[in-house]
């Protein structure tokens, strides 16, 4: 087997200065110090010299880079590993430059949801491309992965001029289902519950909760040579009906600035931003994705719009995580495919309290929001990067403009720095060479748009490289460019970060109805356990697993003949990707006649029929059966979204939420062996009636307000004899909104 880039690393020690680690880079020793040779002058230049500050050196690089070289750093992809790791997405001939599998250097046709490339072998990605930021999904274990890394960066020191190669990579300490473009990676870092799950052990256990998490991310990826990440939201979730509620921190603004002010740092490596140990944070997504139109997500036409109905929402709710992100020197900023909605949403206001003039651009493109209000105002620093796909697929607000424009308008016009989807590094030179080859002296642009807008021209093509460059200097990965992959694991594995994301688990769990069943003694007791999904295959598997749980638990396959009913709820709606034929259905259901929307997003008379959850009926006859016998039932829903829970809560008598929490943690909940502390960082919707939209689209709980403050928009009518109509009640007369949680 020919030797892995990890297994020639040279290491040079500079007394009180950078490590310097090389595979084939040349090493210059002047003054009792080692320097990288990364520009090939074979000097101590400006660009070699890591005792000037990152701006100098990236100031002074892009100086000596070409034209191509720098059109091929705003771009951001995709990039697969070796057969190793084989992708359903990216499949081709597969030529490896070892016998690892690691690296793949076929070619590869790619189609995705983004767009649609022929792509070249890793070694000509790197070396004739000269593309230096991909995107990786693969889950992949510590070892691979640092191999894989620094694979990638053997390659890129063979070019004449050196640019490590940066992977982002979507979050990965978390666990969740799974799923391309939301949970890429999990379950191989220290896995804590999701996002939501973490909100909730905040709430009931303190902001240390969010400390330990952000340190055991930022040890676990720099150990893999993983630098950064596309995480995390700091979305305010305003419409329950938001695909993406799921990552994000829930609906509490105060909440999600102090974990965004917390965590930042913590992953970063300090207060003043990324520093040599630290993972560069990107924060989305800008400015807040939860003003949803009824809920409909911007990766498909019909989500493209952010409504603000509400006088103040954007400020008042949308907008502080990424104030907060901005004060703690956030890295990147990524904003969101959508665009504001002008006719359908009232006056709002910037951080300097004039009115916001709301052009119809999606944010990237929005020099507005990019320029004038987070550069402007709010004083970010950092470097742009587009969400992914908005020069193809998601282009909302510029359809009018070919691709070479639409790069152009957002690079020169609203001050992106990279574009994430596809390489297009010959649109983007297209984009440059128009402003200078008369192109427009024969074509028209669209009104509203000059050629100056919509071209690249070298000042804004400087500025954008130079940013991405300061940040990989920072990081120092241009001295200390590799990693130990053995050590990667050991890191990874430490036994303090697992427990402390175990115990985040337990502290995760919410109880939010108890008839005083927990914690539960089932000695001499009957118990029938099972678990319910949308896909009755995962439910066969999940209760089998559920059972093994259980141990020495006294298990009948009848529940006719249980005491106990321990019942796990993980309901699921929608697609990511596409839009749903109505609105999307939270109700905890099966078979339910819904109606259809058209193409305004208005409720029309054909229905459709909508599950989310297989065996809902199921839950109420063994409720039946294990009630008319004086016993109890004990039900966990899963959260990814805000769900309807009548259909469980009815038939219950303890009711528990878990966020992606792994089910030993609620059985401990369950057990007796922790008091549950979590509290709910999201209002559940009452019913249907607070989400009905009427025929002209409009909902009558707003899209863009909170659930703890949806009470004072709705209409008297809906509300009870205590002033509430937005929040679910149970029996006991409990409000299941922001902030409740039982405890023993």
């Amino acid at each position: 087997m020919a030797k892995k880039a990890s297994d020639n690393i040279k290491y040079f020690h500079n007394p009180g200065g950078p490590t310097i680690t090389t595979v084939a880079r040349p090493v210059i020793e002047a003054e009792g110090l080692y320097f990288k040779d990364i520009d090939g002058t074979g000097k101590v230049s400006p660009v070699n010299d890591w005792r000037l500050s990152p701006e100098e050196r990236a100031d002074a690089y892009v100086k000596e880079m070409t034209v191509d070289e720098k059109i091929a750093q705003l771009f951001i992809s995709d990039w697969r590993m070796g057969p190793k790791y084989p992708s359903a997405r990216l499949r081709g001939h597969v030529a490896t430059p070892d016998e690892s599998g690691i690296l793949d250097d076929g070619e590869v046709h790619q189609k995705t949801i983004f767009g649609e490339q022929h792509l070249p072998g890793t070694t000509t990605l790197i070396k004739e491309w000269f593309s230096r930021h991909t995107i990786l999904r693969e889950n992949a274990t510590p070892e691979d992965l640092a191999d894989y890394l620094n694979q990638l960066q053997a390659v890129a020191e063979e070019c004449e001029r050196f640019v490590p190669v940066q992977a982002a990579s979507n979050s990965r300490n978390e666990n969740g289902e799974i799923v391309f473009g939301m949970n890429d990676a999990g379950g191989i870092f220290p896995t804590w519950p999701g996002t939501l799950g973490i909100a909730a052990a905040v709430k009931g256990s303190g902001i240390e909760v969010a400390d330990r998490w952000a340190e055991a991310t930022r040890r676990s990826w720099e150990a893999c040579n993983l630098r950064k990440g596309y995480m995390y939201m700091v979305d305010c979730m305003t419409d329950p009906r938001w695909q993406r509620s799921y990552g994000t921190f829930g609906e509490d603004p105060a909440l999600i600035c102090e974990i965004a002010e917390h965590i930042i740092p913590r992953i970063q490596g300090s207060e003043e931003g990324v520093t040599d140990t630290g993972v560069a944070v990107t924060t989305k997504h800008f400015p807040g994705g939860g003003p949803r139109e009824n809920g409909f997500d911007p990766h498909y036409a019909a989500g493209q719009w952010n409504v603000y109905a509400t006088p103040g929402s954007l400020q008042k709710y949308h907008m502080p995580g990424f104030k907060s992100a901005v004060a703690k020197n956030t890295s990147s900023i990524m904003p969101y495919y959508s665009k504001p909605a002008a006719a359908k949403s009232s006056v709002q206001q910037d951080c300097e309290g004039n009115d916001v003039r709301f052009d119809p651009y999606g944010f990237a493109y929005n020099r507005v929001f990019i320029h004038d209000i987070l550069r402007g105002q709010m004083g970010f620093r950092g470097y742009i990067n587009s969400d992914t796909g908005i020069v193809h697929n998601m282009k909302w607000g510029v359809e009018m403009l070919d691709e070479p424009e639409r790069i152009g308008f957002a690079v020169n016009n609203s001050g992106v720095d990279v574009i994430s989807g596809l390489f297009d590094n010959e649109y983007g030179r297209v984009a440059y060479d128009r402003a200078t080859n008369g192109y427009y002296d024969t074509h028209t642009l669209p009104e509203g748009f000059t050629p100056e807008m919509v071209t690249l021209n070298d000042d804004a093509l400087d500025r954008a490289v130079s940013r991405t460059l300061t940040e990989m200097f920072r990081l120092g990965m241009f001295e200390n460019t590799y990693r130990d992959a053995k050590k990667a694991a050991e890191i990874v594995a430490t036994k303090s970060d697992w427990e402390n994301a175990d115990l985040a688990h337990r502290q995760s769990v919410v109880l939010l109805k108890n008839d005083g069943t927990l914690p539960l003694k089932a000695e001499g007791k009957k118990v029938y356990a099972e678990a319910f999904h949308k896909n009755p295959v995962q439910g066969q598997a999940a209760t089998q697993a559920l059972k093994e749980m259980l141990g020495d638990v006294t298990l009948v396959n009848d529940y006719n003949e249980a005491d106990i009913a321990i019942l796990f709820v993980n309901p699921s709606s929608g697609d990511y990707f596409t839009a749903t034929a109505g609105y999307l259905e939270l109700d905890i259901c099966e078979g339910k006649e819904v109606p259809n929307v058209d193409d305004f997003c208005r409720p029309m008379a054909e229905t459709h029929l909508e599950t989310t959850l297989t065996g809902i009926h199921k839950i109420a006859e063994i409720a039946a059966a294990v009630h008319a016998k004086g016993g109890k039932v004990i039900a966990n829903i899963n959260f990814p979204l805000a769900w309807l829970v009548g259909n469980v809560e009815r038939n219950a008598d303890v009711l528990l939420a878990g966020f992606e929490t792994y089910p030993t943690a609620t059985l401990d909940v369950i057990f007796g062996r922790y008091n549950p502390r979590g509290r709910l960082p999201i209002t559940l919707p009452k019913g249907d009636e607070v989400l009905a939209v009427n025929e002209n689209g409009v909902c009558i709980s707003p899209n863009d307000v909170p659930g703890y403050d949806k009470d004072q928009y709705m209409p008297d009518s809906l509300k009870d004899e205590n002033g509430k109509a937005y929040a679910y009640r149970d029996a006991a007369g409990n409000y299941y909104e922001l902030n409740f949680g039982l405890s023993y």
